[in-house]
């Protein structure tokens, strides 16, 4: 296999000056970050594992760079994690230090390990007898990379054992997908503590040579600086995608009303038209961790004349599908399986779905898979079928070109009311091109008679006058069919999300 980070192993002469990556006003090239990442891997060489404060900065990257090149995994931890949750990440992946920024405060689950500290401002060129050239331990392709824990819906989080073959594997799939190359600049504000963030937003811009500006805090204001000033790619979450669409329908005057979603906010500090100018000159607009609703997708086509992109991953298996930027833009589908990936159907008893359209739980298999979930064997293999194949847990549809559409989880998204097998997805897509729906969300409840009906969760466009339940129902079923039409509409002032924007329908009595 190729050294995992190319470019950083022998950042000399050209190369060292170019720019890696970019946080407000610092600026790393190659030959610094390679220099700073070299210096820490020899302080952690003999760490076994390390902990890496998450922050969006410098000196994350730093850290990461620096534990691949030592060959020790590394375990982002999201700062904002609360105490239970932190002290048993601790416990299962054990590590021995935490590298953190000299500013930040670690909470008190922390102070038993040694504490690392990184300084991306005092970072230098790399001496010249440091030996970047060499390869640096761990580049077996199967030793792990990094151990990044799932969200834990359904119990504690497990650590995701990430080896280096997979990190290749999804970010040189993409790169067949997208055309990625060491020109581009990648733009996001995405948080560094998850694969979306961390792996596709700073190893992916590092893996092929180009350079990543992080905005720190997303805003639309952000981004079209960014974009207009170089940017060639942007990556989102459908909540940050709906903050650029719903400034783009603001008026000139920049007095549109905003949406509360990642990074807070509104989007009255930057002006339409340079907003829209901005996302139309970009290469690349993509959305990945949720669905991205196809009213959003219009609205932002309709004023950029550009389509926004879909993916799909997860933590345990990194990329699956995409779009390709040389491919037709379907509103609603995630695209075909990447390079290297096999996809499938199957139902609940293990049957698998050959049929175009039918809804089964989406297996995959390749080598852009995990090793496994740390310290649990028996979770391992549950997650798997006797013939290998890694079960998602999402529901999903493949249409004859072999393009895949996310119905959504199985616990929560996958509603089986009166005989019918019924998307949250279509639902929710539905309701919110109603002009009265600004936010909506779709679940399934017990019903004696059904099995499940349909609820819908609604934030208004207008909270003082909502629309009514029987309008929105009506909405849904001239739109989709009977069966389908909500049969309880409940009204909500937000609709609650994690750290990535996903809408947490737990949190709303789904599952």
């Amino acid at each position: 296999m190729t050294l995992l980070l190319p470019a950083l192993q022998s950042p000399a002469g050209p190369a060292a000056s170019r720019e890696a990556v970019r946080f407000g006003d610092l600026s790393l090239t190659y030959g610094r970050l390679a220099g700073a990442a070299d210096a820490l891997a020899a302080r952690i060489a003999d760490a076994g594992r390390v902990a890496v404060w998450a922050t969006p900065t410098p000196e994350t990257v730093i850290a990461v760079v620096a534990a691949l090149r030592a060959g020790v995994p590394a375990v982002p931890l999201n700062p904002r994690t609360g105490e239970r949750e932190l002290a048993h990440i601790l416990a299962d992946s054990e590590p021995t230090a935490v590298l953190a920024g000299a500013d930040d405060a670690l909470p008190p689950a922390l102070a038993e390990l040694r504490r690392v500290t990184v300084d991306a401002r005092a970072a230098g060129a790399p001496a010249p007898d440091t030996a970047v050239g060499a390869p640096p331990a761990g580049e077996d392709p199967e030793s792990p990379a990094l151990i990044v824990y799932t969200s834990g819906t359904t119990g504690p989080p497990k650590g995701a054992v990430l080896p280096r073959r997979a990190v290749a594997a999804s970010l040189d799939a993409l790169e067949d997908a997208w055309g990625w190359t060491g020109d581009d600049v990648l733009v996001h504000a995405l948080p560094l503590f998850h694969v979306h963030g961390l792996i596709l937003g700073v190893l992916g811009p590092l893996r092929r040579g180009g350079s990543v500006r992080h905005l720190g805090r997303f805003s639309p204001e952000g981004v079209a600086r960014e974009l207009a000033s170089g940017g060639t790619m942007l990556f989102g979450v459908p909540t940050m995608y709906h903050r650029l669409a719903e400034a783009l329908d603001a008026p000139a005057d920049g007095s549109g009303h905003g949406s509360p979603a990642a990074g807070g906010g509104s989007p009255a500090g930057v002006g339409r038209d340079a907003l829209a100018g901005a996302l139309a000159g970009a290469r690349l607009l993509v959305s990945g961790s949720a669905a991205l609703p196809v009213h959003d997708h219009e609205r932002i086509a309709a004023a950029t004349g550009r389509r926004v992109i879909e993916r799909y991953g997860m933590t345990e298996t990194l990329m699956n599908t995409g779009i390709r930027a040389d491919g037709a833009p379907r509103p609603g589908t995630v695209g075909p399986p990447l390079a290297g990936v096999e996809l499938r159907l199957a139902e609940e008893d293990g049957t698998v779905l050959g049929e175009p359209g039918a809804i089964g739980e989406i297996q995959v298999r390749g080598p852009n898979l995990f090793t496994g979930y740390l310290n649990r064997p028996d979770a391992t293999a549950a997650a798997h079928t006797a013939d290998g194949w890694f079960r998602t847990g999402d529901v999903g549809t493949v249409d004859e070109d072999g393009y895949v559409a996310i119905v959504g989880r199985k616990a929560t998204d996958l509603i089986k009311s009166g005989g019918y097998k019924i998307g949250a997805g279509e639902i929710e897509n539905v309701l919110l091109a109603h002009p009265g729906v600004r936010e909506a969300a779709v679940t399934g409840e017990e019903d004696p008679d059904l099995g499940e009906r349909v609820v819908a969760w609604v934030v208004a466009a207008d909270p003082g006058s909502p629309p009514a339940a029987e309008e929105l129902a009506d909405h849904v079923a001239a739109q989709l069919a009977p069966h389908k039409r909500p049969r309880t509409v409940r009204y909500l002032d937000a609709l609650p999300r994690n750290d990535l924007g996903k809408i947490m329908k737990r949190s709303l009595g789904a599952g």
